[in-house]
């Protein structure tokens, strides 16, 4: 297999001057906003943000809006990407879902938040919900699953995304209002 290397260069650019991209699908509830403005605080950049360069040569986000927006007097590491339009899309909306992808070691994630300490209450929220993360259920296919055949029952469910959680709280009592039985995720 060929893997291409489309990284042209790395600049350190005013965030203000990158171009957020317009098809940026991601959103960010405060509670991120303010764990990043912590993790910024008590380490740093640490990361590149991701752009390409336009025909008129301004550089358009593809990853790192919230932290360009977070820090937009700031001149950030970025990495400048050879892409064209459609290749910035697919790596737009590919990026954070493939990332999401990579399943959890219990015992190396305890182990490694026994060691990490934080000043910040959002970075220490964070890292309280990490903790409170349930075990992985064991695949269908594993050797050790000898659940057997266990009757499901048929259940129809609605799914919202919401942009934060008061948005999340009102939808909830809306619906627990009007009879609806509901539960509270947040993911």
């Amino acid at each position: 297999m060929h893997i291409r290397d489309r990284i042209k260069e790395l600049r350190r650019v005013r965030a203000s001057d990158l171009r957020p991209n317009p098809r940026n699908w991601r959103t960010h509830p405060d509670r991120q906003r303010d764990a990043l403005r912590g993790v910024l605080a008590e380490i740093g950049y640490a990361d590149a943000l991701l752009a390409r360069e336009l025909a008129d040569g301004t550089l358009e986000l593809v990853d790192g809006h919230l932290r360009a927006e977070t820090t937009p007097e700031v001149e950030v590491p970025v990495l400048v990407l050879d892409l064209s339009e459609q290749e910035a899309a697919k790596l737009l909306v590919l990026l954070d879902p493939l990332a999401a992808l990579a399943e959890t070691d219990s015992g190396a994630l305890a182990s490694l938040l026994a060691d990490v300490e934080t000043d910040n209450e959002a970075v220490r929220r964070m890292l309280d919900h990490l903790a409170a993360q349930p075990e992985p259920a064991l695949d269908d296919d594993s050797p050790d699953n000898d659940a057997g055949d266990v009757p499901v029952p048929e259940a129809y469910q609605v799914v919202v995304d919401c942009r934060d959680e008061d948005q999340q709280r009102g939808v909830y009592e809306r619906l627990a209002g009007e009879g609806f039985a509901c539960r509270l995720l947040t993911l």
